[in-house]
């Protein structure tokens, strides 16, 4: 083997490291081609699903919108008032409605119930028999058909009111009828419907003093009740204590010391009166002041009252007061539920645009107490009150 080198050696007649440096060479080129012409193969291999790409964004900041700047306001214009036609400087004249007349006969105000709060009703007399009542309205009714359901009107209580009014008649005698309770048949319409009812007037006379409690009730609504309290004097029926309720109570107080009357109302005192009465004394005057006639109770009517004549009244109300003025009509024969009876008839005619016309009935065999009553309305609406029964105690 030495001897195949050295031939080798000695043949190639070179130094032996050239072939060597050739081969080195040629391996260095051939490795640098490969890693030129595919480099992507060379180390490890990327994984598309593996990869991440993270991006990034710049955000921009939003651009300040300036305020359109605002118009300038426009000029208020004031238009000047066109100047109003002189006014004659003559006084202003103060029209008052009338207070409601027909509180005795079906207690007409069977309002809503009033401001002050409930008290103790003032009657002494029993009621043995809750009136009944029969609406004639097929569909059931959330208001009381009693005529008048309207809140009684403004006080008149003026000086100047009360000067205008007539002079109250002036009572020489009276004649009243002995204690009774008397039974009613109420019909009437209101707002185009007929209805029915019944109501009571306890009348009782206790030697100086005397107590009249009128009642009447309306379905769905209850009961209503006006009682009058005082003395029995020469001229008849002195109230002291008027008294309105419905729910709650108002009251009337009369004070003859001090010259006036007051209200639990709070309205304005109005004077007192001597032959004063409150709305329910005042048909049980007139009919005491009609049969002092020369023969007493159902005799003759005094020639101060004959056909004709007329007797005013001053009047208090729950709230105010005023002068009721009644005309002496006629003698009328009535055929009442009661039964055929001889009546003298009063009657009080409106004197303004919304009074009520009221008219009552006296029969002389009862001592002249009120067998019948009439209210009618402005507006055409009436309730008519007519006497059932009488009961003595």
């Amino acid at each position: 083997m030495t001897a195949v080198a050295m031939s080798f050696g000695s043949r190639s007649g070179g130094a032996p490291w050239r072939p060597l440096a050739g081969l080195t060479l040629l391996v260095f080129a051939a490795h640098l081609l490969i890693l030129q012409s595919s480099p992507d193969r060379m180390g490890p291999r990327a994984d598309k699903e593996t990869t991440r790409v993270f991006t990034t964004r710049s955000i921009a900041p939003e651009p300040v919108v300036q305020p359109a700047p605002r118009a300038p306001a426009a000029p208020v214009i004031v238009q000047a008032l066109t100047p109003q036609k002189s006014v004659s400087k003559k006084p202003l004249t103060q029209v008052i409605r009338e207070p409601n007349a027909t509180d005795f006969v079906a207690i007409t105000a069977l309002e809503n119930a009033a401001s002050e709060p409930a008290g103790t009703p003032a009657a002494s007399t029993p009621v043995n028999s809750t009136p009944t009542v029969a609406a004639v309205s097929a569909a059931p009714q959330t208001e009381a058909p009693v005529a008048a359901l309207q809140p009684n009107p403004a006080p008149p209580a003026s000086a100047a009111a009360a000067s205008a009014s007539p002079t109250p008649t002036v009572v020489t005698a009276v004649s009243l009828p002995g204690s009774a309770r008397l039974q009613y048949k109420v019909l009437g319409t209101s707002k185009g419907l007929n209805y029915f009812a019944d109501s009571e007037l306890n009348w009782g006379i206790t030697g100086d003093h005397y107590e009249a409690t009128m009642k009447v009730s309306a379905l769905f609504v209850g009961s209503r009740s006006m009682t009058s309290r005082g003395a029995v004097t020469p001229t008849g029926l002195a109230p002291s204590r008027f008294a309105d309720k419905y729910k709650s109570e108002l009251a009337a107080h009369f004070d003859a010391d001090k010259g006036k009357v007051t209200f639990s109302a709070n309205t304005p005192d109005v004077p007192w009166m001597a032959g004063a009465q409150d709305r329910v004394s005042v048909f049980l005057q007139l009919g005491g002041m009609l049969a002092a006639g020369p023969g007493g109770a159902g005799g003759a009517v005094p020639a101060d009252f004959a056909v004709g004549s007329s007797i005013t009244v001053y009047t208090v109300g729950p709230r105010d007061a005023d002068t009721w003025t009644f005309l002496v009509e006629a003698d009328e024969q009535l055929s009442l539920p009661g039964g055929d009876m001889a009546t003298l008839k009063l009657t009080r005619k409106p004197r303004r645009e919304y009074d009520q016309k009221v008219e009552v009935w006296y029969a002389p065999s009862l001592g002249f107490l009120p067998v019948r009553n009439r209210i009618t309305q402005a507006n055409g609406d009436f309730v008519d009150q007519q006497l059932k029964a009488v009961i003595r105690p």
